[in-house]
């Protein structure tokens, strides 16, 4: 038409206006990081670096993505670090800045530590949304979780709810050395892992048990460990190290390759090599965890209850299944001939191993119990969820192996010895009058009318609180090729009441209880429904139970918890008070912080 403007573009501009779907851009990208920490060194003596496969995702400056937001500042200097310029993309093609680079550059560079600690927490938020088949949440309101790598000039790094942040320290040794806690890649992980276990359990910090306060720290302990040693870069850098390999090639003796063997030359070979100095990494944890002489002991003895050294008995538990878990992996491999077997393969075992392992540990959350967390719960769950997914497990044995390595510190399933210590399932009629399945398995609601309805099957209190927490969709894929789709509900019950009320509850109120003092008593569970709506299990810990109430309380007037004003109070804080005591008494100093207060 005469005098009209023609609003046609080019077909090529009109393509790049389409937006892009899953297959045509790739997935997922790669980053350098620093696969341990500064002072793991490969064999040609540079810093060991590794690549963080992570979702692709527009990177903003910072870096800044849909779920990490790195924000530089530096309160003890009041610094603001600027993030790289030019960012990771240009004409949408993916750029590294760092591949390559020299140590000087890794140790100095700002830039580089933002990228280091925004790379290993996707990763790590990958492997929980991979193990638990859905996206995660964080326990705060809002979606990104902000990263400081230079909070503060101080030995300590912690995950603040109320912040909704991760803070690194960074400190001075001797005149010339700055170790940053940002680049050692065990306190990175531990501490994300710290941010998205709360997310998944918001109540495991509220004051409980010596379980469930050593169950944060020995869990985030076991997550930045078993991802390492997925990723396979660190195991070839220690066995090369230790001249594990036959004459310089990349063989082994299959003979002298066992528990013991991986347990002193690769494990603990690799934590001999991790910096000392580094607080609440897992350093420590590794070398006295993995070499603990199991023992029932620990169960009565009061330096236990220190959530550190709690943590330790998980850690170990784990830790020993992998090892033979591993050895077992090992010796299923053809021999090349003359006893020798390539050395690859042998790491990647390890690396299999620990992955399913982190797996496996990542997806008990979801059958664990919302409140009052003990460890035979935590077993019991893991159990469970393996065998709904992997039914099969005769092959290597894992659900098996870790059962046996709990039994060792005296920890049973607590479903007992049902169904290889699962859960039993719920046996219970319930009614699904008024119900949408639907709904109930996106809808909080839906979900709370669903125990409105069955109030006496559950078994719940009807003086309590009742809230639904979370409506959860579980979708994994089992080895078979399956889709097990499932729907979790959480729900937790709260009864608040004075101390002088205890009583008729048929609770004794210990002396550090005033009578006025109010106390809030927990209770809650979790349901799992099948991809029909029928209710599989109802697993938790009952509000009016008398013995686990009154277990409570008298930890709680043990451990100092009522010098503060309220559970909130306790709460505020509480990662950084906790990891504050890790460095300062430290799992080798023999001496432990009986006070939860530090």
């Amino acid at each position: 038409m005469n005098g009209a403007v023609s609003t046609s573009k080019p077909r090529s501009q009109r393509k790049r206006d389409l937006a892009e779907t899953r297959g045509e851009s790739a997935p997922q990208r790669e980053l350098t990081i620093v696969a341990q920490d500064p002072s793991v060194c490969a064999q040609d003596g540079r810093i060991l670096t590794a690549t963080a496969t992570i979702t692709a995702e527009p990177i903003h400056p910072g870096p800044c993505g849909a779920r990490i937001k790195v924000v530089d500042y530096d309160a003890s200097r009041d610094r603001l670090y600027l993030p790289r310029r030019g960012g990771y993309e240009s004409a949408r093609a993916w750029a590294d800045p760092f591949a390559g680079e020299s140590d000087a550059t890794l140790l100095a560079d700002p830039t580089f530590h933002q990228q280091n600690v925004y790379a290993i927490a996707m990763q790590v938020i990958g492997a929980f949304e991979t193990a638990l088949g859905r996206r995660v949440n964080f326990g705060f309101s809002g979606h990104q979780l902000h990263i400081a790598p230079h909070a503060f000039a101080d030995a300590n790094a912690y995950y603040s709810r109320e912040d909704r942040s991760l803070s690194f320290g960074y400190f001075p040794i001797g005149k010339m050395q700055t170790v940053y806690t940002c680049l050692s890649h065990d306190v990175v992980a531990h501490e994300t892992t710290h941010a998205l276990l709360d997310g998944l359990r918001p109540r495991y910090i509220d004051p409980s048990s010596a379980d469930q306060a050593g169950f944060h720290e020995g869990f985030a302990d076991l997550v930045a460990l078993l991802s390492v040693l997925s990723q396979g870069r660190l195991i070839e850098a220690v066995f090369e190290s230790a001249k594990i390999f036959n004459n310089g090639r990349k063989l082994v003796d299959l003979a002298q390759i066992d528990a013991q063997f991986l347990k002193q030359s690769a494990l603990l070979g690799l934590a001999e090599q991790m910096s000392n100095v580094i607080p609440n990494g897992v350093a420590t944890a590794l070398r006295r965890s993995v070499l603990l002489t199991p023992n029932r002991r620990w169960l009565s003895d009061p330096d236990y209850e220190e959530p550190h050294q709690r943590g330790e008995i998980l850690v170990a538990a784990i830790m020993n299944a992998f090892l033979t878990v591993w050895s077992e992996r090992i010796r299923a491999l053809l021999s090349t001939g003359g006893g020798l077997i390539d050395g690859g393969r042998v790491i990647e075992e390890g690396a299999t191993g620990a992955q399913h392992l982190l797996t496996m540990c990542l997806r008990a959350l979801d059958y664990a119990p919302p409140t009052d967390l003990q460890f035979g719960d935590f077993l019991s769950a893991l159990l469970t969820a393996d065998r709904e997914t992997v039914p099969d497990d005769s092959k290597y044995g894992y659900r098996d192996k870790v059962r046996a390595q709990f039994a060792l510190w005296g920890v049973n399933p607590t479903s007992g010895a049902h169904n290889e210590g699962c859960w039993k399932p719920f046996g219970e009629s319930v009614s699904h009058r008024n119900i949408h399945f639907a709904q109930l398995q996106r809808d909080p609601v839906e979900a709370f009318r669903f125990l409105w309805e069955n109030f006496d099957s559950l078994k719940l209190s009807a003086t309590a609180c009742t809230n639904v927490q979370a409506v959860r969709p579980i979708a994994r894929v089992a080895p078979d090729g399956l889709l097990v789709q499932e729907t979790v509900v959480d729900y937790m019950q709260v009864l608040a009441v004075r101390g002088h009320e205890l009583r008729g509850l048929g609770l004794k109120r210990p002396a550090e209880i005033q009578i006025n003092r109010q106390v809030r008593l927990y209770g809650g569970g979790v349901l799992v429904f099948d991809e029909f709506g029928q209710l599989k299990y109802s697993i938790g810990n009952n509000i009016a139970d008398v013995q686990r109430q009154q277990a409570r309380l008298d930890y709680l007037a043990r451990s100092g918890f009522f010098d503060y004003a309220s559970d909130e109070a306790f709460s505020r804080g509480y990662f950084s008070r906790m990891h504050r005591a890790r460095a300062l008494y430290g799992f080798s100093s023999g001496r432990s912080e009986r006070r939860i207060t530090s």
